[in-house]
């Protein structure tokens, strides 16, 4: 596992924002007293949706109101790398899967347009709007090539796609996440082949069951 660090650069200082305050607590409120720091995970992540960082100040942050030591919320936000260290774009982080399925089907023309239009990977682009990463599977293998852009996946994609998405992002715009090939959700191209009679799966068809001594209805 690589190595994971806090940036050099940090921020003076960090607050949470009332609306993490409160989702925070509500985190909280589900663990006994005596076990809050269970909620580390959860106010890391809204710490991070909050700012789109996890910040060494946000970390002191953090573990001031868990009540645990500074150094247990580091080891936390270093192992998961769901959680950014540094600050990322603006506008999106890509995550490009570059696992052997994505990589087959044309991860690597992907990844070639975010670094021609967005700089080196893992680096925030000099306008500040973007940062890409290439990441493990994602767990969307059938519609290969992907990628999680903020919180959705964007799936099916070619470079032609990718430079779309990224032009989008760039303008301010939200592009649609899902397929990108004409599919819904993961079925094959020209929609499903199998199951195509409600019957079978709607329960219309299942015969009524007498269970042995069940009380009779009123």
């Amino acid at each position: 596992m690589s190595v994971r660090r806090l940036a050099a650069v940090q921020p003076a200082s960090f607050a949470f924002s009332p609306e993490t305050m409160e989702k925070a607590n509500w985190w909280i409120a589900k663990y006994p007293e005596n076990r809050r720091q269970s909620a580390v995970i959860p106010i890391l992540w809204l710490v991070q949706k909050q700012e789109g960082w996890v910040s060494e100040p946000a970390i002191s942050a953090i573990a001031r109101l868990l009540g645990m030591p500074q150094i247990r919320v580091y080891e936390v936000a270093t192992f998961y790398t769901m959680f950014m260290l540094e600050p990322v774009g603006s506008a999106a982080l890509i995550q490009v899967c570059g696992t052997t399925p994505c990589m087959l089907r044309g991860s690597d023309a992907l990844m070639a347009v975010c670094k021609a239009k967005i700089g080196p990977k893992d680096k925030l682009s000099a306008d500040g709007l973007f940062t890409w990463q290439e990441v493990e599977c994602l767990g969307a293998c059938c519609n290969a090539p992907m990628a999680q852009i903020n919180d959705y996946f964007y799936e099916d994609l070619t470079a032609e796609n990718m430079v779309q998405i990224i032009d989008d992002f760039a303008a301010g715009k939200t592009p649609a996440p899902g397929p990108y090939n004409g599919r819904k959700t993961s079925e094959p191209l020209g929609g499903a082949t199998t199951l195509s009679d409600s019957k079978l799966y709607d329960g219309s068809a299942a015969k009524a069951i007498k269970i042995p001594n069940a009380p009779e209805k009123a």
